[in-house]
C-alpha cells in the first residue's frame, strides 16, 4: 500500500494531520466509554432495515472498512462492538496511525475481532482490497479535492447488501467557521503552530458581541479546546460543505442509494413546530420535511446518514403472528445492562418496566428461539412494539422466513 496517492491533494491533508492528529480523543486502558450505535453492525442493520436476517449471526464472516479512521477512536469502537469480525482501518497520516495502533493496543481493541489491520493508504486506492458488509467513513469525503471520486471509490467496495456511514458538513451550521478560515487565510496565519496561535488570539480579541467569537464561544470553545480539534475545525487546508439538494444530487452521482440518516430526529420537523404548523409539515413528502427543517434549523452544521449499493426493503412487523415467529436480540449499544433505567443507544436516559426487562432477559438468553415460543404470553407483542420502539430489541427474520417487505 505504498504506492502514489490517487488524489493529488492527499500529501497537503497528510502533512496536516501528521502536525495535529485527529481527534484528539485521550487513550485509555480498556474499552472506550460509552457506546455509538452506528459503529455497531447489528444495531445499523436494524435501524436501516428495520431487522436482522439469518445470515447476519455469524460475526466472523463481517468485513468492516474504517476509511479515514484518524487517530483511531472510531476503529475502537468498531472492534469492540463488532466481535468476530474482519477490520480494515486506512488513514492517509503516518502521524495519526501511530496514535490509532497505540489506542488499539491499550483498549485491546484487536482482540474482540478475528482481524484488524491499519494501514497507511488513501481511500481512493483500496481496489485490491475486496468488499465490505459496512464501511464507516465519518469526516473524511468533504476533506479530498473531489469527493464524489472518493464516494465512488467507497462504494466500488461495498458488498452487494452492504451499508455505507457517513458524515459530510453542512452549508448552514459552519456558517462562523467558514468566515473564520477565510479570514485566518486572509491573515496568512498558515495551517501549523503559528495559524493556531494566531486562531486562537483571533477569538481572544474579538469584540465580544462579535457574532464569531460569541457563536465560537457559546457553541465551539468545548469542542476545540485540544489543539488538534481547533486546528481540523479553522485550519484546515481543504474542506467541502453541501446544502441537502447538493448533498442528494452527490448520492445520485455516485450510483449509490440514500439508505437513511443516522441522526433522524434532527429531521423530524415535530422538534420544531407544533400545532397547525406541524400538521402542514408531516402531510409533506419526506423530502420537503428535511427541507423544511434545513430552512428552519440554520445551526445543523452536518450532515451524518447511510448509504446502500442497492435499494433497501426495509422488513416490516406489523402483522403479530410474523413477529411471533422472530427471534430477538437486545440492543448491544447499552450502558448500564441490566437494569430498568440504561443510556439508550444514542446515549439517552431510558426506562423500562419489570416485564420489558424480563423480555430482554429472556431474549438475551436465548438469541435463536421465536417470540412466541420464548415468551408466549398475550403481553409478548405489545412489550415487544414498545421495546422496538426504544430501540431496545432487534427482531430477527428466522432462517427460512421473511418478514414483511415494504
Amino acid at each position: 500500500m505504498n504506492t502514489p496517492p490517487s488524489d493529488v491533494a492527499t500529501p497537503v491533508v497528510s502533512d496536516f494531520y501528521d502536525r495535529f492528529p485527529y481527534p484528539a480523543d485521550p487513550l485509555q486502558d480498556g474499552p472506550p466509554p460509552g457506546y455509538n450505535w452506528r459503529w455497531c453492525h447489528d444495531s445499523v442493520l436494524a435501524a436501516v432495515r428495520g431487522g436482522l436476517k439469518a445470515q447476519d449471526s455469524n460475526p466472523g464472516s463481517i468485513r468492516i472498512l474504517d476509511a479515514g479512521c484518524g487517530t483511531g477512536v472510531s476503529t475502537d469502537y468498531l472492534c469492540h462492538l463488532n466481535s468476530g469480525a474482519e477490520i480494515l482501518a486506512v488513514d492517509i497520516s503516518a502521524g495519526a496511525l501511530d496514535v490509532a495502533r497505540e489506542r488499539l493496543r491499550r483498549s485491546g481493541g484487536a482482540d474482540q475481532v478475528r482481524s484488524l489491520r491499519q494501514e497507511q493508504c488513501s481511500l481512493l486506492d483500496l481496489q485490491e482490497e475486496g468488499r465490505f458488509d459496512y464501511i464507516n467513513s465519518v469526516g473524511v469525503l468533504h476533506h479530498l479535492r473531489d469527493p464524489l471520486a472518493g464516494l465512488k471509490a467507497l462504494g466500488q467496495r461495498l458488498a452487494p447488501q452492504g451499508l455505507l456511514h457517513l458524515f459530510l458538513y453542512a452549508d448552514a451550521g459552519r456558517w462562523e467557521i467558514h468566515r473564520t478560515q477565510q479570514a485566518l487565510e486572509l491573515l496568512d496565519a498558515g495551517t501549523g503552530a503559528n495559524g493556531l496561535m494566531l486562531g486562537r488570539e483571533l477569538f481572544s480579541g474579538l469584540p465580544e458581541t462579535n457574532r464569531l467569537r460569541r457563536t465560537h464561544e457559546q457553541r465551539w470553545a468545548l469542542d476545540t479546546h485540544a489543539d488538534a480539534n481547533f486546528a481540523d475545525m479553522y485550519l484546515h487546508p481543504q474542506e467541502t460543505s453541501y446544502d441537502l439538494e447538493r448533498l442528494m444530487a452527490l448520492i445520485e452521482a455516485s450510483g449509490l442509494y440514500f439508505a437513511g440518516f443516522s441522526n433522524p430526529s434532527v429531521w423530524d420537523p415535530a422538534r420544531l413546530l407544533k400545532g397547525e404548523l406541524l400538521s402542514r409539515a408531516q402531510s409533506l413528502p419526506l423530502a420537503d420535511q428535511w427541507a423544511l427543517v434545513e430552512q428552519l434549523d440554520p445551526d445543523i452544521s452536518h450532515f451524518e446518514f447511510f448509504v446502500s449499493a442497492q435499494p433497501v426493503q426495509p422488513l416490516l412487523w406489523d402483522n403479530d403472528e410474523t413477529l411471533l415467529q422472530a427471534s430477538g436480540r437486545r440492543q448491544p449499544c447499552l450502558w448500564g445492562w441490566p437494569s430498568n433505567s440504561m443510556l439508550g443507544p444514542d446515549f439517552e436516559p431510558i426506562s423500562i418496566s419489570d416485564e420489558e426487562l424480563n423480555l430482554l432477559r429472556l431474549v438475551d438468553e436465548n438469541p435463536e428461539v421465536p417470540l412466541g415460543i420464548l415468551s408466549g404470553t398475550e403481553k409478548t407483542v405489545p412489550l415487544a412494539r414498545d421495546l422496538m420502539s426504544k430501540r431496545l430489541l432487534l427482531l430477527e427474520v428466522g432462517h427460512g422466513g421473511s418478514g414483511g417487505n415494504a
